[in-house]
């Protein structure tokens, strides 16, 4: 049973400026509504660090969302800063996340390992980054969906593995 609820970050100059539709988060929002997951926020916002960073904290902090998956800004560009403005407000890197996604498209795609997202928690709240591409983060969204759940329940103390 699903016991948390999510937001979804779109982080892309083009998408917030209105040049071009918001593919991947939709996709994302879609995926947590049919997996019966409430997405208490949603928002588009540019490339900006200092931005993404404020936004993944206040939500992060607000106990509003206990997941966050952003989408877009984790290339190689220079505008692309998404995984420094996480890695800013984590608590712990989680980098088997970021690291199975990359090695799981690297078979499809050899270019998905110039991907640089991460992921991991602040406080109780978990963050993953996902490209901006809709098929990579449809990909990435379906492989990592089953252990979201266990990561935050035993985030949030409701589920130990110590026995």
């Amino acid at each position: 049973m699903i016991n948390f609820n999510a937001g979804v970050l779109t982080i892309s100059d083009k998408e917030y400026q209105g040049q071009r539709m918001d593919d991947s988060g939709d996709y994302i929002v879609k995926t947590f509504q049919r997996e019966g997951i409430p997405v208490a926020r949603y928002e588009v916002i540019p490339d900006d660090g200092n931005l993404i960073a404020r936004t993944l904290a206040f939500w992060a902090d607000s106990g509003e969302v206990d997941l966050i998956v952003t989408t877009g800004g984790t290339g190689l560009g220079p505008r692309d800063v998404t995984p420094e403005a996480t890695r800013s407000v984590l608590t712990r890197e989680i980098p088997g996340i970021a690291e199975i996604m990359r090695i799981d498209g690297f078979h499809e795609t050899p270019t998905a390992i110039l991907s640089r997202g991460v992921a991991g928690s602040r406080g109780q709240c978990l963050i993953i980054n996902l490209p901006g591409s809709p098929g990579a983060v449809q990909e990435y969204l379906d492989l990592i969906m089953p252990v979201i759940p266990h990561a935050i329940e035993t985030l949030q103390g409701r589920h130990s593995n110590n026995g």
